[in-house]
């Protein structure tokens, strides 16, 4: 059987190969157009159990077995993979584009709408039925049908601008390393990553040591090598990936230009102005206005911060480092080295205690006390040998959920860290379909027979995963549409996981999370109370870095002309100029490696990540207020449970807001943001 095609349990990696895809692609294709003529050419009124049931159970084999081919084409990507994956991506998206369109689907949903049966559904049901109602709308059903062909053709060539961005990218960052022989020309790098250097040289057939731009390799230098050409070197070759500075096939500024104006016209075709109008029509904000106000305002608030931030950072680079003249590549190390002096700690000490176990065994500790849950190591099928599995039970010993765990950066594997899903949990038949979840990071591998060690920033990006894989693992959701992750408004989806990085910052969550890696002493308390003084350490900067990017996101898709007399580079150089501290050199191509809005779902969405901020803020907020009176501090489970009932129980059944209200009593204020962020 093509292992694409088996449905019965968890997915078969070890099976799975490129010949595979276009089989299982088009007879799936092929049983889900028959079904859904069948569905539509029925006199028959639609039903909940006739109508939207089968064609779930279709569309969701159709989406497991692609979901695994996109999965292997980010960790695993290959010429023979790729090959077949973008081959099958236009016929997916065409279908997905057909059923956008439907006419007999869409006049099914609104008969099942209008019907008495539709008042007696579950609320989940009901908003399923809304959603799909609302994305017919955008998938262009009531557009005339001489300009359907059209808008389908736009979606194709969309998919496949938006894999050509990701494929450039990690192309570009693949074709650049450098050798180096003289180990003085890396002084002050950490032991461990000259190590890592050392083994990566070894790999490719050389001495001395090898660096490469994939983030464990590029970060450390930025940080911490004294070299400070390197760093340029380094930086240089990182802020110019997939642009004009190499090669053609690589550059993927034309690709801007024609995401750019097809989106735009996608959108016109649909009546409406522009692709952000679009995008917030299944979000928490409404309007382009709302969303550009929230992020001017936040801006407001947190560049006095930045400025005092980089005031210091250079009088402290000029009068301590010799560095009159602070560059971009000079910003990351001089900071560290500020660090270090105002707190009397570094990174890389707090590091040597951050073994990935440990940290594994601690964040699984919060998990069960929270949740009342046990996770355990389990066994699967898996596409690296890298990669491990685990299983999530309640105390009667009844699964609630499993996931995957692939952390550590390859040649073959995208950069970033992202959580997907594999299973989703709904209701089949008489029993339960139990949830599954890809969480995926990026972080250096073992080196010299030891554990991997993480940065304590590296340890945050984990719980935020997690944070995204429990919204995922824990729902109580039955119905696919709405379950889990789905159906969930872009802009609240980051909630949870920016919810699980404040207990990073916890003593009774890190006292059981570390071990050094060579005494094996946990951390010692008062190196957690510096690291809590350093804890908002440049938030200002940081703030305005991140708004500076979701600002330009949204111009982009709102005000911006592609065809215009302005590039993509003006816009986001005219941002800097209104909000940013730090003022790149004129060769950074920042645009052409922006993945997450050209190739990653948050186009005219990124300022998702600061909105969601102010709600997980606010929702931990009440962790804090309650450990006043229970003995375990924040960690209560008694809010824990609340917070599980009624956020991430709840999936996309209904409105995020009300799932916020239901929790913390009240609307969201911006007050603990500002709060944890030293900006109050």
């Amino acid at each position: 059987m093509n292992p694409l095609l088996d449905f019965s349990g968890l997915p078969r990696y070890a099976d799975i190969k490129p010949e595979h895809v276009a089989p299982a692609v088009d007879q799936l294709l092929a049983d889900n157009r028959a079904l859904v003529a069948r569905l539509t050419e029925s006199a028959v009124p639609p039903t909940w159990n006739a109508f939207i049931a089968p064609l779930d159970d279709a569309n969701e084999r159709l989406s497991r077995a692609w979901g695994q081919v996109s999965h292997l084409h980010s960790v695993l990507d290959g010429p023979e993979l790729r090959e077949a994956y973008n081959g099958n991506l236009p016929k997916i998206t065409q279908y997905y584009a057909e059923l956008g369109q439907h006419e007999g689907l869409y006049r099914n949903y609104r008969a099942l709408r209008e019907s008495a049966e539709y008042a007696g559904l579950a609320p989940a049901r009901r908003k399923i039925i809304d959603n799909e109602l609302r994305d017919f709308k955008l998938g262009g059903a009531e557009l005339p049908d001489d300009r359907k062909p059209r808008f389908m053709a736009i979606q194709e060539e969309l998919a496949k601008l938006s894999a050509k961005f990701e494929e450039n990218l990690l192309d570009a960052t693949n074709a650049w390393s450098k050798a180096i022989q003289d180990e003085t020309e890396l002084d002050g790098l950490p032991d461990d990553v000259k190590q890592m250097y050392r083994e990566m040289a070894e790999a490719a057939g050389h001495g001395g040591f090898r660096l490469n731009l994939q983030a464990p390799s590029f970060l450390p230098v930025m940080q911490f090598c004294a070299n400070r050409a390197l760093r340029e070197e380094m930086y240089r070759a990182y802020t110019t990936r997939a642009s004009e500075f190499g090669p053609e096939n690589l550059d993927n500024t034309p690709l801007i230009g024609q995401i750019l104006r097809l989106r735009r016209e996608a959108a016109r075709m649909l009546d409406y102005e522009d692709y952000a109008m679009v995008s917030l029509v299944p979000k928490m904000a409404e309007t382009p206005a709302e969303v550009l106000n929230f992020l001017n305002e936040l801006a407001a608030r947190a560049k006095p911060y930045a400025e005092q931030d980089m005031s210091e950072l250079r009088d402290f680079a000029a009068r301590e480092l010799g560095l009159p003249e602070l560059q971009a590549w000079d910003n990351a190390f001089a900071s560290e080295k500020l660090r270090e002096a105002r707190y009397a700690f570094s990174e890389q000490e707090v590091k040597q205690y951050f073994q990935e176990p440990r940290v594994l065994a601690g964040l699984f500790r919060l998990i069960e006390t929270l949740y009342g849950l046990e996770i355990r190591e389990d066994s699967a099928p898996v596409w690296h040998p890298d990669v491990k599995f685990y299983a999530i039970g309640d105390k009667t010993g009844q699964l609630v959920g499993r996931f995957y765990l692939d952390l550590y950066a390859r040649e073959t594997k995208r950069g970033g860290a992202w959580m997907d899903d594999a299973i989703t949990r709904r209701r089949k038949g008489e029993g339960i379909q139990g949830p599954v979840a890809y969480l995926n990071c990026n972080f250096p591998r073992p080196v010299g027979g030891k554990a991997a060690l993480l940065t304590h920033d590296d340890v945050i990006t984990l719980f935020h995963e997690f944070g995204h894989g429990l919204h995922h693992l824990l729902t109580q959701v039955e119905e696919l549409g709405v379950s889990g992750i789905n159906g969930v408004e872009w802009d609240a989806v980051e909630m949870p996981s920016q919810f699980m990085e404040n207990f990073c910052w916890e003593w009774d969550v890190l006292k059981h999370m570390t071990a050094h890696i060579d005494s094996g002493e946990p951390l010692p308390k008062d190196l957690f109370d510096k690291m809590l003084a350093a804890k908002n350490f440049q938030a200002g900067m940081q703030t305005v870095r991140q708004i500076e990017y979701a600002l330009f996101d949204m111009h982009l898709h709102h005000d911006f002309d592609p065809d215009g007399g302005r590039t993509a580079l003006d816009l986001i150089n005219e941002v800097r100029r209104r909000v940013a501290v730090v003022i790149p050199p004129a060769y950074n191509r920042f645009p052409n490696n922006f993945s997450h809005i050209f190739a990653g779902g948050y186009a005219a969405g990124y300022y998702s990540y600061k909105w969601a901020e102010v709600l997980s803020a606010d929702a931990y907020g009440m962790f804090e207020e309650e450990a006043a009176s229970h003995v375990g501090g924040v960690l209560n489970p008694e809010v824990g449970h609340r917070f599980w009932s009624e956020i991430l129980a709840q999936g996309g059944s209904r409105p995020a807001l009300e799932s916020f209200k239901a929790f913390r009593g009240r609307e969201p204020t911006i007050d603990a943001l500002l709060r944890h962020n030293g900006m109050a």
